[in-house]
């Protein structure tokens, strides 16, 4: 019997989401103001490192379960930088701060150094609706 291979493994859908995310970040450097179109870019970032945060919990629990401790922490050194992140960007979010932005972004760019982009492949939809999704998000856990 062949072994199964998951085609939507942990780490390739960190891969993806993260070059979502450069092309998202380097596009929002490319702005002169914050627009609609801005915000949504913002929300499928803070979505992007949220998903890449779920990626990186299941690895090291994998990782865990075969007690490859020096592995973990190296890893979790790697990608510590990722939950600060996205935790500023929610709050210029939620705080309506969005002249922050650019500050914002600045310290994110040397994590994407290494992702050629050539040819942006992300499109609108990639981000369509996205700040709206964010805010309806935040909305229900205040109220909950």
């Amino acid at each position: 019997m062949s072994r199964v291979i998951n085609p939507e493994s942990a780490g390739k859908l960190r891969n993806q989401h993260m070059r979502t995310a450069a092309e998202i970040v380097r596009r929002l450097g490319q702005k002169a103001e914050v627009d609609a179109e801005a915000r949504d870019m913002v929300a499928t970032l803070i979505y992007c490192f949220r998903e890449i945060e779920d990626g990186i919990e299941a690895s090291m629990l994998a990782w865990e379960k075969r007690n490859y401790w020096n592995k973990v922490e190296q890893f979790r050194a790697q990608w510590a930088w990722l939950s600060a992140a996205c935790g500023r960007l929610e709050e210029l979010v939620r705080t309506n701060a969005w002249d922050q932005l650019p500050m914002q972004l600045l310290p994110l760019l040397p994590h994407f150094v290494e992702i050629t982009i050539t040819k942006f492949t992300r499109g609108a939809e990639t981000w369509a609706g996205a700040y709206e999704r964010l805010m309806a998000e935040y909305a229900q856990q205040g109220g909950a």
